[in-house]
């Protein structure tokens, strides 16, 4: 028989195991509760700055420069800037830097500018006059411009040396054509020493009068092997016969067939208002496989006789064209802004008082970037 001590026992053992289960019961349920309430925030979280989202996205598929601005709350610090927010920043910055930054650039470049040029394509080897593409027919304005040319000729036999600049003596002529070819005949003709460049007879293509030499392309061959053609055994280096009538010249390629000796160089005439008529008689003489001297060139609308151009705005385009587009050809290994008769009295570089012009300081301006 069980005594009652020993019942007692026995339900005190039970009470406390009851409690014991129940405790560790509850203790689970508080840890899977807690687990289901970490995982239900995981799953319900979205980004807190969806506007930073869209950035993102734009910035990534869009090529352009210009990006999208947002205003947001704070930003989680461990949020990656793409590249583009970095440059944006960057520039930001850089703009934020320096007024006095860019000041200083711009004082400097401008500083500096007078001692560095654009560099011009250099043609075949010894055929610039001190290495100087840029020059000039007559003396006007010689003062102005000596200092940004390397060369220069008036028509005549002896052009003198203006500081540096190289003079080119010419046979213009074959004496017939007025009294003073007749005397450029006789002063070329007592020539001594050879010149470095010598230049062959101007337009002789074109009826004599109004600048041109009109001669026969026989006369023109006597007188080239007679006169010119002495000089190129003395180290000269001899220019072709300049023609009056530019692309559609026949006179010179006759005449280079039969010569016996041949010209160095080809002069060339170019009187136009556009570029492109430009590019064709550059394209016409090279032809010839002699560097090239542009012995004349002015603003002239050529289609309709011979009209020298008058707009102001015109020439300076044309000359701020025409430059750069001599300086940046091989094939151009000289040039020079014709001062020469009929071109009106807006393309001159020097007016009636010798006075420099708007056209004169246009295109000391335009060479001036490379000389």
């Amino acid at each position: 028989m069980i005594s009652w001590p020993t019942i007692q026992a026995f339900l005190v053992l039970t009470l406390l195991a009851s409690e014991s289960v129940a405790s560790h019961t509850n203790g689970l349920r508080r840890k899977h509760a807690g687990s289901g309430k970490h995982i239900a925030k995981r799953q319900s979280c979205k980004p807190k700055h969806k506007s930073f989202t869209i950035t993102a996205s734009t910035t990534k598929t869009t090529a352009s420069s210009t990006h999208t601005t947002t205003t947001t709350p704070e930003k989680p610090k461990s949020t990656p800037k793409n590249d583009d927010d970095n440059n944006d920043s960057k520039s930001s910055d850089n703009d934020n830097k320096g007024n006095s930054n860019n000041n200083s650039n711009n004082n400097s470049n401008s500083n500096s500018g007078s001692n560095s040029h654009i560099k011009s394509v250099q043609a075949a080897a010894g055929f610039t006059p001190n290495g100087n593409k840029a020059g000039t027919s007559s003396g006007n304005a010689m003062s102005q411009i000596q200092s940004h040319i390397g060369w220069w000729y008036d028509w005549t036999p002896n052009p003198s040396w203006k500081g540096n600049v190289m003079p080119v003596p010419m046979l213009w002529g074959g004496g017939g054509a007025d009294s003073t070819d007749s005397s450029r005949l006789a002063a070329f003709s007592k020539i001594s020493q050879a010149p470095q460049y010598m230049l062959g007879f101007e337009e002789p293509d074109c009826p004599s009068g109004g600048g041109s030499a009109g001669m026969s392309v026989d006369d023109g061959v006597k007188l080239w092997e007679e006169k010119i053609a002495p000089f190129k055994a003395k180290g000269t280096k001899l220019g072709s016969p300049s023609m009056c009538k530019q692309v559609a010249e026949t006179w010179l390629k006759e005449f280079s067939n039969k010569i016996k000796t041949d010209w160095d160089f080809t002069a060339v005439h170019i009187n136009k208002n556009n570029m492109d008529g430009v590019r064709a008689d550059i394209e016409h003489y090279a032809q010839y496989g002699k560097p090239l001297w542009i012995t004349e060139f002015a603003c002239v609308d050529d289609v309709n006789g011979f009209t020298p151009c008058t707009d102001q705005g015109q020439i300076n385009s044309f000359i701020n064209q025409i430059v750069p587009l001599f300086e940046g050809d091989g094939r151009v290994a000289a040039y020079a802004y014709s001062n020469g008769m009929g071109l009106g009295n807006v393309w001159p570089m020097t007016n009636s008082n010798g006075d420099l012009t708007e056209s004169g300081r246009t295109y000391i301006n335009a060479i001036s970037k490379y000389h």
